[in-house]
Order: C-alpha cells, then structure tokens, then sequence
C-alpha cells in the first residue's frame, strides 16, 4: 500500500499528528501495534493539559507544551471532547516560598497569564481541605484537565472524517530505505510512504533503529495513579502540586473531567517498557505523600489502581529531528507530552512545508461530534433521546449511567474490545468494575460486530472473556 504520510504509534501525539496533517492533501496511514488507539502510554496518562512552567524554560518541551495549552481549548470545542479548566496549584511548605518565586519568573519569561502567589488566607476560603502546614501556592489558571483516551479517539475520528486511514493490529517489523520512499514492513502486510513519522512512544528508539538511525535511548519509568471515588470530590477544586525536585513533578491529587479525584503518580525506573503492575507499597508511598497535601485523602476511597510507563530518555528533552531525509523521529515524548501533543504536530507540520507542497483541503471537515454522554444530560435531553433512538432508554452500567445506545455507537465509531468501549463510554470504571455491564457490554459487541463470545477480548488477543 502507498501513501504520502505514514505515522507511526496511535498514542497522542499519533493521533495528533494525524489531525493536523488531515487538514492537507495527503495520503496519511496511521499505523498502531496494540488492538486499539491510545492503549500504550496515552492510556494511563494522569490528563493533565500543565501551563508549562514546571519544565526548563529553554527546552523545546518547554515552548511546545505552553503552544499545546493554547491549541486545546480551540480543539475540545471543534473535537467536542471534554476539557475541565479547573487550573493549578503548586503548593510551599515553610521555606520553600522562593522555589515558588523562580517558578513564577520562569512563568512570566514565557509568557504564561495569570501566575499569581497566594498565601495561607486564600487557601483557607478557596481550597479548605489543604493541611494546615502549607503556606504559600503558586497558581496557575490556565491548567486543565481531558480523558487522554477520549481526545485521542476525537483526533483520530476527525482524521478518518477527512480520509486518514488506522490500521491496528499492525506492530512495525522492518523498515527498509527505497528510491523515492520508505518500506515498512508490519505482521499484516507492506507498506510504502513517501515520509515517515516515528511517534512510537516507549518503542520510539526501537523503530528508529529499524530504519539504521541512532536517537536518545528510551529509559522506561513507571508511574502508579489511584482513582478514588466520585464522592471524594470535594477534596480539590485544582491540581495540587508539591514544589517539583528535578526527576519528577511529585506526587500530585488530580480532579478529573468524569468528576473523581486521582492522586499519584509514584516514580520508578523499569527496565521492561510493559511493566504495568501496582503495589502495596505503591499505593501506600502514595497515600503518605498525598495526605502531607490534603490530610483527609482516606485508603478506602481508592477504587481502581493502574500503572503507566513513560518514556524518559538521559537527554531530558523532547527529540523531535528529521534525522534521515523524509524519516521523522519524535522520542522521549514524555511528561508534558500530552500537554505538547497538538503543538508537536504543528510543529512536524512546519518541518514537513519545508521539504514539500502543503496544500489545504477545500472540503475539510472541521467539527466533530461526541457520542451522546446519557449520564451528563436533563431529563428534557433524556426524553429526546430515548423517543429518536429507544436504545438511550436502556441502562447497561449503572454505576456509569451509560446506555445501550452508548455502547452501540462506540461500536460503530471503531471499539473492538472492552477497554475500547470502557474509554469511549465509561462502561466498567465505577464501583463495581463492570461486574454489572460486562456481559451485556458483550452481548451488544457479538450482535454488532457478529463475533462469538469467545472472540471478544478485553484489550486484544490473549484476553479473551471466555476460554474454550
């Protein structure tokens, strides 16, 4: 198969990058090792769209992650995926105010809006739950929060509505230079592209050196976040950081779009890029860190536990470098990754007009619409739902709200597993973990997708539901 653009990895920045390109004519493939987009490292990512001033103010990361920030707002409305701009906080201990201070220089010498120090007075009307210890905070207004596996879905549905093609199941095994393009070759079949983008996330450098290129080796570290329950809500309005030490932001209490609270993540350095467990101690060393913020965080208000790999390099700094004529590698793609994601893609984009004509589609379609969310709606919304499509009628999760409707048209917008239909839909995140929903989920999946039970997996083959 022949193409202009293939993009390597369905994570973020992939689906980005297919975004921002859809809006050209080009041929553009979107290749994807795993069962479904955004089941790599996008998946456990904490959602958090950062101002940018937490990073090194002369690194690329830097500036791309504050151009990010901007881009999102502009894209949760034209993507209708769901944006939460409920700002942050990093806090100060005693002694620790002039560590806020240079944050707020950075802040400012990169043209970040609204920084401001608050002191202990604030804090006690606009964020009561803070321990009593914590004296100054550093807000910043323009953070956000999104559903990582949501904006990656509304990107590439946007790509697909303007003729990009996904192929999953496709994990790159060889890639050989030709005359003219590149060949790559995947466990399904061959493909031919005039330029290529390695966006591969922890399997960036593997790729790379596929193609003979030397780039910043991948160092995985692992992270453990714990979501707690809806009812523990009212703990943060914000994002609350500690002060940041140089390996990482710290152990951080997250509100999220869906309305839990997440707290987390650990620091770990692996050595397997696939090392997704929990722990005891994890989740301990975590809880003990979090309740120096906020005192009242309670273990049993945990109700899941997941771990995400990132994808560090030595250098620290985002790679992103034609390093071969027509071969683009984007490496270390780590923390504010997901923040720069849209702003990386714009920038490829730049890299990419310099080398060839970039001609904007007339027929560009601009707007996405969202799947229905039953849980989010008034009952005048319900009513007219259930008479146009009876399906919105019918519960399947009732911890989540999500109706069979849902669950059929993240079917129909390309879910193939249960965790692809838990991203879209929710189904399976509350209480019960899908002790519920699961089976009827399945029923609906072998009714649309004529597959028996045994051939319905949870995140691709080797999970299967049902042995036989």
């Amino acid at each position: 198969m022949k193409t202009d653009v293939l993009i390597i990895g369905g994570g973020i920045v992939g689906a980005s990058l297919a975004c921002e390109l859809a809006k050209y004519r080009l041929d553009i493939v979107l290749l994807e090792k795993e069962a479904e987009l955004s089941f790599g490292v996008s998946k456990a990512n904490s959602g958090i769209v950062h101002t940018g001033f937490q990073s090194d103010p002369g690194a690329l990361k830097t500036s791309l992650a504050v151009r990010g920030n901007e881009l999102y707002k502009k894209l949760a409305k034209t993507l209708d995926f769901p944006l939460l701009p409920v700002g942050e906080l990093v806090v100060a201990f005693p002694g620790e105010l002039e560590g806020l201070k240079r944050m707020k220089e950075t802040g400012e010498q990169l043209g970040i809006p609204g920084l401001e120090i608050v002191n202990r007075n604030w804090l006690d009307e606009n964020e009561p739950s803070l321990s009593r210890e914590i004296q100054f905070a550093l807000i910043g207004p323009t953070a956000a929060v999104i559903n990582p596996y949501e904006t990656v879905y509304a990107m590439a549905e946007q790509a697909a509505a303007n003729g990009a093609r996904t192929y999953c199941d496709h994990e790159v095994t060889g890639i050989q230079a030709t005359e003219g393009a590149w060949r790559i070759q995947t466990e399904k079949g061959i493909f031919s592209s005039r330029y290529v983008i390695n966006a591969a996330g922890l399997y960036a450098d593997r790729i790379a050196m596929m193609a003979g290129i030397e780039v910043p080796r991948i160092l995985p570290w692992k992270g453990e976040e714990y979501l707690l329950d809806r009812h523990a809500k009212w703990l943060t309005k914000r994002v609350i950081f500690p002060l940041p030490r140089k390996e990482t932001k710290g152990v951080l209490v997250i509100p999220t779009v869906d309305g839990n609270t997440m707290i987390g993540p650990t620091a770990e350095a692996v050595p397997d890029c696939e090392e997704h467990s929990t722990s005891r101690s994890g989740k301990l060393a975590v809880l003990a860190s979090v309740r120096n913020l906020i005192p009242a965080v309670k273990e049993d208000q945990i109700i899941a536990s997941f771990a995400g790999v990132r994808p560090t390099t030595k250098e620290g700094d985002f790679h992103i470098r034609e390093d071969l004529k027509r071969f683009i590698n984007l490496v270390g793609i780590q923390s504010p990754g997901l923040t720069a994601a849209p702003a990386i893609a714009e920038h490829v984009v730049k890299m990419l007009a310099e080398s060839t004509p970039l001609i904007p589609k007339v027929d560009y379609i601009a707007t996405r619409t969202a799947i229905p969310r039953f849980r989010l709606l008034g009952n005048r919304e319900r009513n007219a739902l259930i008479k146009k499509n009876p399906d919105f009628g019918e519960i399947v999760c009732r911890c989540e709200l999500v109706t069979k409707a849902e669950v059929r048209e993240a079917i129909r917008r390309g879910a193939r597993t249960l965790d692809g239909i838990k991203f879209r839909t929710r189904t399976q995140m509350g209480r019960c973990h899908g002790s519920f929903c699961t089976m009827k989920i399945m029923s609906i999946m072998a009714e649309e997708l004529h597959i028996p039970y045994d051939a319905i997996t949870k995140r691709g083959i080797g999970s299967e539901i049902i042995k036989t």
